[in-house]
């Protein structure tokens, strides 16, 4: 059976008429005898439309239940039992109800075409899954309804059905689409000028589009070789050098000066891929060509002119850019440039030679793999010197040899010469060898006249092939040349990707391979900072670190600058780079602009991470305290409504029983308040400890007196511990946090607190352990237990937001000190803090210094109430569960000074 055919009305917006188009096509296939329904067509209450679904059968349509409604769609199973020659339906992008055999009517017009259906339908071109961003961009709205581009390419005929905007907004203020008391809105916003005529742009240039498709299969299906110049296109044919700008941006007014024109950069690689343009470049060129609208390809062959050209067919191209050659005059006369190649071969192709800065006489570029100076100096050596010793040991031996064995010692010398010093020298021995074979070797002897023909025969092939030999020996050398110094490069750069693959930080790796590869002292990368200056983000030259700044000026006294994207630099302090290693001086700048590049998409992503993680936070945070304020507001609420009743008298222990209840939901609330505002400083940085030497022993007993139940606390410091470095209010509200923790999940055993120096590491420090005998923590949780908002174990939720080990691990850090979970052996969990021990201090050190210090130890923290509170754990709340933390007050008062004042003064 054949598929049938798919005909879709495509329209740039509501209202164009491709519904109306639609149904006369069915008019006119039905007033020619063809077997037509309609499937679907919506009218959307338009009289005119409705008119002209009359006089043509109508297949019922399917009714569905949805949500306590009913919804009509598409009744495929009706169509298929029909089957139709043709059948209407309207509207391609739409979404099936639910419960329906597929998910869109596209794919029940795709079975009814399997079916061998003929389907005439509509779409409008903002429902195309490749312009639905771009519809939102112009119109502001969404398409919640779109099918795949390939359906709409796929079908056998598209046909506009087009209407200017000013046509369309009369229409629309007619009546003619929406209803009246609609119109106002429509043309104050969808229905705007300018975002019908986008629409209607791009509907135009998706539909041209769909026509070349369609030609070039015609032209292949017949082929056709011929150019048929149905839209300007310009190739640009590029070499990589400081010219290729110029063409592009000439290529590109080219292009723009016909409606539709296209823009193709055209880079030929080398086939045997030895050689080819500078990397960096090529980027750039790339990006150049992408912001003037083009496309840029690569294409590889032997001869750069034939591969343009092919590539200019290919691609239907009806103009081609080229450079003017660089070379002069004389080499011309020897091989025509690819300009005027291009220009003699182009055929019915308009070819434009276009002048450039670089296209001076004389200002030719050395070649890629020419030899060094040194082998050419080797070469004429051998070709001379050689040459005249060669004839003086074989004229003395001359009656001893014949003419053939001289000419092939001649021969010898000129391959030689060809492999020491390239063709000029073997050319100027093979030349001159000749000269003299025929001067001392051929008879008469001492003429240049030969009085024998066959030796004159032989002098002649001799001098064709000594040079024909010296010409493929060069060759031959050169391509050696190249190919080992690809090779290294290769290598080079395929270790370099490997380590920097296996590098956190690259870029110093990157510095120290280019700085070993091209035997420089030293590399830097810098990148633009304000002024006229740069930064320096990595280096390898002695004397120069990350941060330091350079002034643009003294960047030319480095050997090498290669600028990068976005104004950065990679410069290279050393000897001259030599030509060869120009292309490697190249790729690691690429390297360096891609890892530039990729450090600042990681620290935008981190960034992103950063904000997302912030938002998440506020939004568990907003969750939380919904609740967490609620209850001890309500709890305040109701206690202070009924002490306030005078109507009805309470007893005197109600009323104390209400009186602590709103004591305790204030603590509580205070306590709540104040982890937040403790969480939000730290997280801001604001907190600014001020540490000084501090008596553990003195400090943790003033802080287990304050607790809420300090019976239960078990305290084994030794006395000959010495004094740690910290902030002594911030170590205050600290070991508060961990013990009244370890209050609420002690079991039946004490807490018990100890102490040890740790004499073993790098660091003198000393260690306390606040250790419980609870349920203890799972390996997996005990670093989560520190991060805020987080509940471990069964505490029940709503008891306290999980904030106090988050605040005691951010004073720790502050303090530089560390705080983690460990088991208790036995089971329960120990809190670990460890602080630097303090040293004796120098003689010098005035008496009181440290008290001064002290004294101003809760800078950026001053009008808070405390880190936690008073009370017990967050208050009368409780801890955090394992991850939560004390409560309220104004610990940080306790930093004033060594002495601790009393706990009435340290908590409210």
């Amino acid at each position: 059976m054949a598929r049938g055919q798919l005909r879709i009305y495509l329209g740039a917006a509501p209202g164009v008429g491709k519904t109306v188009a639609m149904l006369d096509e069915a008019h006119r296939r039905l007033e020619r005898g063809t077997d037509l329904v309609v499937g679907w067509v919506e009218t959307h209450d338009r009289p005119y439309t409705a008119a002209l679904v009359e006089g043509l059968e109508v297949v019922p349509r399917r009714v569905v239940d949805h949500r306590g409604g009913t919804l009509e769609e598409l009744d495929v199973d009706a169509l298929l039992a029909r089957r139709p020659e043709i059948a209407v339906v309207d509207e391609l992008a739409h979404t099936n109800a639910p419960g329906s055999r597929h998910a869109k009517r596209w794919q029940d017009v795709e079975e009814l075409l399997d079916a061998g259906i003929d389907v005439l339908s509509t779409i409008n071109i903002q429902h195309l899954e490749s312009l639905n961003d771009v519809a939102l961009a112009i119109t502001g709205v969404r398409q919640r309804e779109t099918l795949p581009d390939a359906v709409v390419r796929g079908a056998d005929q598209v046909e506009l059905v087009d209407m200017t905007p000013e046509a369309l907004r009369r229409r629309m203020a007619h009546g003619n689409i929406y209803g009246r008391e609609k119109v106002d809105a429509a043309l104050a916003n969808y229905f705007r000028v300018g975002n019908l005529a986008a629409l209607r742009e791009i509907a135009l240039l998706w539909l041209a589009d769909k026509v070349d498709e369609a030609l070039a299969r015609y032209r292949a299906d017949q082929g056709i070789d011929a150019q048929w110049p149905t839209r300007e296109r310009v190739v640009v044919a590029l070499t990589g050098g400081p010219e290729s700008e110029t063409l592009l941006r000439r290529g590109s007014r080219i292009a723009t000066r016909s409606a539709g024109g296209d823009l193709i950069a055209c880079h030929v690689r080398s086939a045997e891929g030895l050689t080819g343009g500078d990397p960096v470049a090529i980027e750039r060129l790339k990006r150049l060509t992408r912001d003037l609208g083009g496309e840029f390809h690569e294409v590889t062959g032997a001869d750069v002119a034939t591969a343009v050209l092919d590539h200019a067919r290919g691609v239907q191209a009806t103009q081609i850019v080229v450079g003017v050659s660089r070379r002069a005059r004389w080499q011309a006369l020897l091989r025509p440039s690819i300009a005027s190649e291009v220009a003699d071969r182009s055929g019915d192709i308009d070819v434009h030679l276009v002048s450039h800065e670089g296209s001076r006489v004389g200002t030719r570029r050395r070649r890629a793999g020419a030899l060094s100076g040194r082998r050419l100096l080797l070469g004429w050596l051998l070709s001379t010197v050689g040459l005249a010793l060669l004839t003086l040991v074989l004229v003395a031996s001359r009656e001893r040899h014949e003419l053939s064995l001289d000419l092939l010692l001649y021969l010898a010398l000129t391959v030689c010469s060809a492999l020491v010093g390239g063709m000029f020298p073997a050319l100027f021995a093979a030349l001159v060898g000749s000269l003299v074979v025929n001067w001392f070797f051929t008879e008469p002897r001492g003429t240049l006249t030969i009085s024998d023909p066959p030796n004159a025969l032989a002098l002649g092939v001799f001098v064709l092939v000594a040079m024909g030999v010296s010409s493929v020996v060069n060759v031959a050398a050169r391509r050696t040349e190249q190919s080992l110094a690809a090779q290294r490069e290769s290598s080079a750069l395929a270790a370099l990707s490997r380590d920097l693959l296996a590098q956190p930080k690259p870029l110093p790796v990157l510095l120290e391979t280019a700085t070993a590869a091209l035997g420089m002292r030293g590399a830097v990368l810098a990148v633009p900072a304000p002024g006229r200056t740069l930064t320096v983000v990595a280096s390898t030259l002695p004397g120069t670190t990350p941060g330091d700044v350079v002034a643009r000026s003294a960047v030319g006294e480095f050997s090498v600058d290669a600028p990068l994207d976005e104004g950065a630099h990679l410069l290279l302090a050393g000897p001259p780079v030599a030509a060869e290693n120009q292309r490697l001086v190249s790729a690691f700048a690429t390297h360096a602009s891609i890892l530039l590049a990729r450090e600042s998409l990681s620290k935008a992503a981190r960034e992103a991470a950063g904000l997302a993680r912030d938002n998440a936070a506020r939004t568990t945070l907003l969750a939380a305290v919904s609740h967490d304020l609620r209850t001890p507001l309500s709890s305040i609420k109701a206690g202070v409504s009924m002490l306030r009743q005078t109507s009805v008298p309470l007893p005197e222990e109600d009323r104390v029983e209400l009186l602590e209840s709103v004591e305790e939901s204030t603590d509580r609330l205070d306590a709540l308040i104040g982890n937040l505002l403790d969480l939000s400083r730290l997280q801001t940085g604001a907190v600014r400890p001020h540490s000084h030497p501090v008596d553990l022993l003195d400090a943790v007993h003033a802080t287990v007196r304050t607790t809420t139940d300090p019976r239960h606390v078990d305290v084994r410091l030794d006395g000959d511990l010495p004094p740690v470095i910290a902030d002594l209010g911030l170590l205050d509200r600290v070991v508060a946090n961990l013990v009244e923790n370890a209050l609420r999940h002690r079991g039946d055993a004490d807490v018990r607190i100890t102490a040890t120096r740790l004499v073993d590491t790098d660091a003198d420090r000393v260690q306390l352990r606040i250790s419980d005998r609870g349920p203890g923590v799972a390996d997996a949780d005990k670093e989560r237990i520190f991060s805020a908002f987080q509940r471990v174990g069964d505490t029940p939720q709503g008891d306290g937001l999980g904030l106090g080990l988050a605040v005691a691990r951010g004073l720790m850090t502050v303090m530089d000190g560390t705080l983690v979970a460990d088991d208790t052996p036995g089971g329960g969990l120990t809190m670990l803090v460890e602080l630097p021990v303090a040293h004796e201090p120098d003689a010098g050190d005035e008496p009181g210094a440290h008290d001064a210090v002290a004294a101003s130890s809760l800078d950026g923290l001053d009008g808070l109430d405390g880190l936690d509170g008073p009370d017990g754990p967050d208050g009368p709340d409780g801890p955090d569960g394992p991850g939560g933390g004390a409560g309220g007050g104004d610990p940080l008062a306790a930093s004033a000074g060594t002495a601790r004042p009393e706990p009435s003064q340290v908590r409210s």
